[in-house]
């Protein structure tokens, strides 16, 4: 992150942030699924789909990789693009930090050659795929703070009380 990288919390709906980039924490065949993926696919509507599709018929037949990040469209959302990044399910990685930390340093990459300046993040791999909150949170803060990035804020957009709390004991 570089001296001018604002870190910011917002507990609320990732689909109504108005930033550059949104990332999802999408699963492995980038065609929706639960959860953020779910909530960023419907409220983006088809045309996500549709680049996921060309993503998936060209560069990525077998699915996007853990850890790698890819961006399309953000269709109706109040945002430029959408990163998609699949995180490490905490039981099949078994806890492989250095998998949950490359969903944040790739899509930061993927920011700057689209030009982003602004990102929104979820707390990935927390929910369906079982990452415990607060090791989730320091391993995403960290990880921001420790790469170098022109994006200008990054915000991590947080659903509940309880994973803004997590978030805000490493943003502090």
């Amino acid at each position: 992150m570089s001296a001018s990288t604002s870190l910011t919390l917002v507990q609320g709906d990732i689909t109504e942030q108005a930033v550059d980039a949104v990332v999802n924490a999408a699963n492995s065949s980038l065609l929706g699924g639960g959860g953020v993926d779910g909530a960023i696919h419907r409220r983006g509507g088809p045309e996500i789909l549709d680049e996921c599709r060309d993503l998936r018929a060209s560069r990525y037949g077998r699915g996007l990789p853990t850890g790698a990040a890819v961006a399309t469209t953000a269709g109706r959302l109040p945002a430029r693009w959408v990163i998609h990044t699949v995180g490490p399910v905490f039981q099949a990685s078994g806890g492989d930090a250095s998998l949950l930390a490359s969903c944040y340093r790739e899509s930061l990459r993927i920011a700057d050659e689209l030009g982003a300046r602004t990102v929104a993040f979820p707390a990935i791999s927390t929910g369906a795929y079982g990452w415990p909150m607060d090791d989730a949170a320091r391993i995403a803060v960290e990880t921001v703070r420790e790469t170098e990035t022109a994006v200008e804020e990054v915000r991590f957009v947080l659903f509940d009380e309880r994973s803004f709390a997590a978030f805000a004991a490493y943003v502090s």
